[in-house]
């Protein structure tokens, strides 16, 4: 049995890692948020200590490093902002833990540089929870591509839409700097999945960006992609919204549609099982989405010029 520490316990995420946790056999011992709103916690370890500042979770973390005698943390799980997943996995590693950090593992590709050389100096690693992988949806459909001909050059079109309230606006989210905006929020579970079926991008082009929609258009090695991206319920569709969804996920191959709706239950579950059977994903894993999401906040939006997602012309440029 191994202990584990958890940050960011408060948050929307952090309920499937305590799953994952003790659906694994293991234990969790510390939390830190600085939100004390984590009642939650009694389903699963009632005996987790939790604290209210870095400082002192730190000086816990080594304290118990210190003590031996499998009293040490031997993972954190990193369900934070964005912009202090760097920060935090670097607080694992120098307390003699592994890191397990959901996405986005960092906003900028220099970040994960900077990881490397820490995973050396520590000797610890980094793990990284990318879960659609893991989808036996998107396992099949890989395998399909993988066997496939070699020289095929798919078309997909990529919606996703998440309704979100005034709150979203107010928060962390929001902060382009934070969050990294609606790409890196909503966006890099679809960019990860994409690229690692479709292979890397040659081509990144960004067509509208606003504070609720992005939209762009990504060349990959094997694969055309017209993506849509939307924090606003109205563009879900009326038979959609009629049955009371504010979400709406679809995928187009080749005209195609890719059915991975369900299957999402114990997905975290089943990464804890790789990472702690060593087959877990790491650092480089993120460089493909990291990059891409990078490029997009970078650019400029073109406008409705060349292969655009057909969304586009419900908005007003």
């Amino acid at each position: 049995m191994h202990n584990f520490a958890l940050i960011g316990a408060a948050g929307y995420i952090a309920p499937r890692h305590m799953q994952a946790i003790k659906d694994t056999g293991n234990q969790l011992v510390a939390m830190l948020d600085k939100s004390d709103s984590v009642g939650i916690i009694d389903r699963y370890f009632p005996d987790a200590a939790l604290f209210l500042e870095t400082e002192r979770f730190d000086r816990h973390l080594y304290r118990l490093s210190k003590k031996g005698d499998g009293q040490q943390v031997d993972y954190v799980s990193i369900c934070s902002p964005n912009y202090l997943h760097d920060a935090h996995i670097r607080l694992a590693l120098r307390n003699g833990a592994d890191a397990i950090c959901e996405k986005p593992l960092v906003l900028n590709t220099w970040n994960l540089d900077g990881l490397e050389d820490i995973e050396q100096d520590t000797g610890k690693k980094i793990y990284h929870i990318l879960q659609l992988r893991l989808h036996p949806s998107v396992i099949k459909l890989k395998e399909k591509i993988d066997n496939g001909p070699k020289d095929k050059v798919y078309d997909i079109d990529l919606t996703y839409i998440t309704g979100r309230g005034c709150w979203y606006y107010y928060s962390w989210k929001a902060d382009m700097a934070k969050s990294g905006g609606i790409t890196t929020n909503i966006g890099v579970h679809f960019f990860d999945m994409l690229t690692y079926i479709f292979g890397t991008v040659k081509e990144n082009i960004v067509h509208y960006k606003s504070a609720s929609v992005a939209a762009g258009y990504l060349q990959l090695q094997r694969a055309r992609v017209r993506w849509f991206l939307s924090l606003d319920a109205n563009f879900v569709p009326s038979e959609v919204r009629a049955a009371g969804k504010s979400t709406y996920r679809s995928i187009l191959i080749d005209n195609e549609v890719f059915e991975f709706s369900d299957g999402f239950t114990d997905l975290h579950t089943e990464a804890y099982r790789k990472i702690l059977g060593g087959e877990g994903f790491g650092l480089q894993d993120a460089r493909n989405y990291v990059e891409i999401c990078q490029n997009i906040r970078n650019t400029n939006a073109v406008g409705l010029v060349g292969e655009y997602h057909p969304l586009l012309k419900n908005i007003s440029l």
